[in-house]
């Protein structure tokens, strides 16, 4: 009985130090997100494999790992740019972002941890000056947002992706000018429509008006071609069937024939 407690003492404290050594070298990777190992006692930074996935890892309690989130990410940027003017432009983007997993390795050893704001923003910050430099206020609030939008993307990529970097998309939010040269812009954009809108107009008169000329002169072509039909014989020729269907009419008349001008005949008495 007495030699129980002087056994139990040393197990007890073995189970202590074994929980402290698991404790010290476990690490769970949470859902999205992967750990890129540092073995101290090695080469430092493991590149040449796999970073690890998410749960519970047992590591040497002398190593050490850095847990990166590898979902998509999105950041918003508030940039002051200069258009081809040189007038200050405010430009509100926002862009999505992920690590390349395979690549975490070299990401950490090259870069570190704070990517987005050692690459990303002043990548963005840079494609966007050199793409909003090559318009005008007029075209950056009309008709060249989606074209700027792209361009900034084409550039932030192709210098991010050489960095173990995805960028998904960058999306324009927002171009405020100056609050004189947005009005300037507004009035000269309406003027523009009421002047579209004339010519509309006027363009319609002169279609109505020519549509008009054309029926007029087929009216008088027809008329002039019957005019020219209607000779003395055809017009007695249809006075003579005229005359032969009212005389068979039930109402009381007089028919005078041949009295009439081309002796066409004459009706009297049309009751």
């Amino acid at each position: 009985m007495d030699r129980l407690p002087k056994i139990g003492i040393p197990v007890v404290i073995g189970i202590i130090i074994l929980i402290i050594i698991i404790a010290r070298s476990s690490v769970t990777i949470d859902s999205g997100q992967a750990g890129v190992l540092y073995r101290t006692f090695g080469n430092g930074v493991v590149t040449d494999e796999p970073p690890l996935g998410e749960g519970f890892h047992i590591v040497a309690p002398w190593n050490k790992v850095y847990k990166y989130e590898v979902r998509r990410q999105e950041v918003f940027e508030k940039m002051k740019v200069l258009s081809s003017n040189g007038l200050d432009i405010q430009l509100d983007a926002s862009t999505w972002y992920k690590p390349e997993y395979q690549n975490l390795g070299k990401l950490h050893q090259e870069i570190g941890e704070n990517y987005l704001n050692r690459i990303i923003l002043p990548t963005i910050r840079s494609a966007a000056r050199s793409v909003v430099g090559r318009y005008t206020p007029e075209q950056l609030y009309s008709s060249k947002r989606d074209a700027i939008q792209r361009e900034i993307y084409e550039e932030t990529k192709k210098i991010v992706e050489n960095n173990y970097i995805n960028i998904d998309e960058i999306l324009v939010r927002d171009v405020t000018l100056p609050p004189t040269i947005k009005q300037a812009i507004e009035r000269k954009l309406k003027q523009e429509q009421e002047s579209l809108e004339y010519e509309f107009r006027l363009e319609k008169a002169e279609k109505e008006a020519e549509k008009q000329r054309i029926e007029a002169q087929g009216k008088a072509d027809a008329n002039r071609i019957l005019s020219a039909s209607l000779t003395d014989k055809i017009l007695q020729e249809k006075g003579i069937q005229a005359t032969t269907k009212l005389s068979e009419s039930p109402n009381a008349k007089v028919i005078v024939i041949g009295s009439g001008d081309s002796g066409l005949p004459i009706i009297l008495g049309n009751q």
